[in-house]
């Protein structure tokens, strides 16, 4: 049964504000109220980031009950988070399997592997991942789900399959939005960039997405003389949330693995650096530095590779900033090399907890597999708190059907 008193509560602010209203409805904990519980199956879920921004950790009250992932170390850290429904296997084998059956569900949610499109991927053109999709609309078929929320890199839209995306799923009866989001926007402190496409068979979901933004970058503020750029945050948007705000409160790590302890200590363990290395991050040690600047500072410890590289790469080995998001964090987020992933204070990379706060992962999420699984777990996450902000926009139109 609907709570009909809370539904007409959320309704009747929706009416000015649409889903606006649900975040804050949201934020102050009435979602979860509701006995009617919208179905979700998530694929490619991964360690289950964006189920996490969908549920009752984050105020929602959507009901998961069917997810997959290829990843078995995935798959068990999503199932200890959130039951035991997400089954292991490739998503093709699951489809031509009589003996799986897909359930019934309001929602898909998922973001097929982005490799295929990543600038990141040399050989992309060509590469079968690219073609993942396919399954993924297949499952919002079968399981005759009424909204489909679909994520990827942002050099998917605008490419042959997003086209192709968007028709199949006007065959099927759906009406499609899309855009790209920064999660510092959204309260995830880093600047993460991705891309989503919003489909729904009954309502234009261009009325509730992109949703509106909650906090803005303060270098540039709001302006307040652009009527659409007002409108595109909620009210009492707030300033994005820095590393610091992030980490701030953390200790030094101590050892080199994954320890018995309770969280945010378990995953807060260091490397064990060559000693070339440690004079390389004593030579850079202000916030913002860079490869250019060891290069500058001590061309003797710079590797020749990146001598030779005079452009491009700015933010390798670089540090992070105390007042700044972090910037994008990939699997390798233990290698300075690979990124921006300095502490903007201490001599090291950061840990796997300070790259599971910079995606907002809860300190009470709990992952499992090795070190090594767990990193590529955090990396390959859609941040929970950016996926909460789409569910608020998806609440909307479910609720838009419900009423």
């Amino acid at each position: 049964m609907i709570d009909y008193c809370t539904v007409s509560r959320i309704t009747r602010v929706m009416m000015i504000q649409e889903e606006e209203a649900v975040y804050h409805a949201r934020s102050s904990c009435e979602l979860t109220k509701l006995r009617k519980r919208p179905k979700l199956i998530d694929l490619f879920c991964g360690a289950g980031g964006m189920t996490l921004g969908f549920t009752k950790l984050f105020g929602h009250c959507f009901d998961p009950i069917w997810a997959n992932d290829n990843n078995p170390s995935a798959v068990e850290t999503y199932n200890t988070n959130f039951g035991e429904h997400c089954i292991n296997g490739d998503i093709n084998d699951i489809l031509e399997d009589r003996r799986i059956q897909i359930p019934k569900a309001d929602v898909i949610i998922g973001g097929p592997p982005c490799q295929g499109f990543s600038l990141l991927n040399k050989k992309r053109d060509g590469d079968p991942r690219k073609q993942l999709w396919r399954p993924f609309i297949e499952i919002v078929e079968r399981s005759k789900a009424s909204i489909f929320v679909m994520e990827n890199v942002p050099q998917l839209l605008n490419t042959f399959e997003h086209g192709e995306v968007k028709e199949a799923a006007r065959l099927l009866g759906f009406m499609t939005a899309e855009d790209i989001l920064c999660a510092a926007d959204y309260g995830v402190p880093q600047t993460r960039y991705r891309a989503f496409i919003v489909g729904c068979n009954y309502k234009d979901p261009n009325e509730v997405f992109p949703p509106k933004k909650t906090h803005f970058n303060p270098k540039n503020g709001i302006s307040q003389g652009i009527l659409e750029e007002i409108d595109a945050y909620i009210q009492d948007a707030a300033s994005w949330r820095t590393v610091r705000d992030a980490i701030g409160d953390l200790h030094e790590p101590k050892g080199t693995e994954v320890r018995n302890l309770k969280p945010p200590y378990d995953l807060h363990f260091g490397r064990t650096p060559t000693e070339l290395s440690r004079k390389r991050y004593r030579t850079i040690p202000e916030e913002g530095m860079n490869r250019f600047d060891l290069q500058r500072l001590a061309p003797e410890l710079t590797p020749d590779c990146w001598i030779r590289k005079t452009s491009g790469g700015t933010d390798l080995f670089g540090r992070l900033w105390w007042n700044r998001p972090a910037f994008t964090v990939r699997t390798e987020f233990f290698k300075p090399e690979k990124g921006r992933y300095l502490h903007p204070q201490q001599h090291r990379p950061i840990t796997h907890r300070e790259a599971a706060r910079f995606q907002s992962f809860p300190d009470v999420f709990k992952f499992t597999g090795t070190k090594v699984e767990i990193a590529k777990q955090i990396g390959n996450a859609v941040p929970p708190l950016l996926a909460a902000r789409i569910a608020d926009a998806i609440f909307s139109l479910w609720l838009a059907k419900s009423k």
